[in-house]
């Protein structure tokens, strides 16, 4: 799956291009002002870097109106980490009262492929917005979070084609009392995935997590342990949505759903690019449709090939 297409949309927000231009006219922006600001630098040969275009846009839009920001590409992502932008957007932290989004990393397969995505360390981003309620990451490679307690996020996605086990462990560690979506791709080990079930335990009984009615646990190798571990997790009753798309699913994790705890109280399942026959897909919809939830069951995009014997299954995002 290719990340084509950039937010439009982003908290409830249009996105809107903060031109890097000189000579380039205002952008359109709404009468009352509220829009996702999106800041980018060429990710080839730029011009300009991305804390110049972050100059240039405190220096342009009162800071103090900013209610959500989209970080584009910033120059030679592949090569060169997130950390400068991170840097500049904590030492100006004081300057953005109303800062309740943030998204680092919205870049195309044009700009850079997912796993080639250079992230760095970015708990500073929560510790110097204490009033942010969404915070979304794209790129896992280099990427560093350490156990926090954040009092008001309520929704932090993280999208990568392998999603190291530290930063696994670290949301599973970390304290937020208002999250109720978390969403984490947990990717590839070919491409720097390297958790296990065990790094996932504590996110399934949820005892940090009292909020969490959204957990999607995706694009993962090891969809049926996690499927296998949510028929007897404590924050299955909790939730209204359940994700285990893009990843490995096959019967054996579906056997375990139909065999756990109930799970008609959910609004919606997404299990889409799965590894399902289509008797398993028939008796989830069977099970789960009469009582109202909407189950993705799509897997015309799943990957799998023989060679040697041995069978093979891709998630859905890798490089």
């Amino acid at each position: 799956m290719l990340i084509s297409e950039l937010q439009t949309e982003f908290h409830g927000l249009p996105v809107v291009e903060f031109p890097t231009d000189t000579d380039a006219a205002p952008p359109a922006v709404p009468e009352d002002g509220r829009v996702a600001w999106r800041l980018s630098a060429d990710t080839y040969e730029a011009e300009i870097e991305w804390p110049e275009v972050f100059e240039k846009f405190r220096a342009t839009i009162d800071p103090s109106t900013v209610q959500a920001i989209v970080v584009g590409s910033w120059s030679d992502p592949y090569d060169t980490s997130s950390a400068e932008v991170v840097s500049a957007l904590v030492a100006a932290a004081g300057e953005f009262p109303a800062l309740r989004a943030l998204f680092l990393g919205d870049m195309s397969f044009e700009d850079c492929e997912i796993s080639w995505i250079t992230q760095s360390d970015v708990t500073p981003l929560l510790t110097a917005f204490p009033r942010l309620e969404e915070l979304r990451v794209r790129g896992g490679t280099q990427l560093a979070l350490t156990p926090v307690r954040h009092e008001q996020l309520r929704t932090l996605v993280i999208e990568t084609g392998g999603l190291p086990g530290d930063v696994v462990r670290a949301v599973a560690a970390s304290d937020l009392p208002a999250l109720t979506e978390l969403e984490l791709w947990l990717g590839d080990e070919n491409y720097g995935a390297d958790s296990g079930i065990d790094d996932v335990a504590p996110i399934l009984a949820g005892e940090k997590l009292p909020h969490l009615t959204h957990l999607a646990l995706s694009n993962s190798e090891y969809e049926d342990d996690i499927a296998a571990a949510l028929a007897t997790a404590p924050i299955v009753p909790r939730l209204r949505v359940l994700d285990l798309s893009k990843g490995v699913l096959s019967d054996t994790g579906a056997e375990a759903l139909l065999a756990g705890q109930p799970l008609t109280h959910l609004e919606s399942l997404d299990l889409h690019h799965n590894y399902l026959t289509d008797g398993m897909r028939d008796r989830l919809r069977a099970a789960l449709e009469p009582s109202g939830v909407q189950v993705n069951l799509d897997g015309d995009d799943a990957d799998e090939y023989e060679y040697d014997g041995t069978t093979y299954r891709s998630v859905a995002v890798g490089e």
